[in-house]
């Protein structure tokens, strides 16, 4: 994966709101993320290979490049 993609999102808990910008794996989809606000741990939603791209400002690096989950 070369460096055009764009490696940092936001990610929004649906549970409190609470938001952080994180850098995201380039080899791999993150399928589960510990919210710092309310310690609820956000999982994909159906249809989605990851977390980045369930409740992210920008998906995956996978999805990015048009690859798909790499799981």
């Amino acid at each position: 994966m070369d460096g055009k993609y764009t490696l940092e999102s936001a990610l929004a808990c649906p549970v409190c709101g609470h938001v952080k910008t994180e850098t995201m794996p380039t080899d791999a989809c993150q399928w589960y993320y510990e919210c710092e606000g309310c310690h609820t741990v956000l999982m994909p939603l159906p249809g989605d290979c990851c977390v980045f791209c369930s409740y992210g400002t920008v998906p995956c690096p996978p999805v990015q490049a048009g690859a798909g989950c790499r799981g």
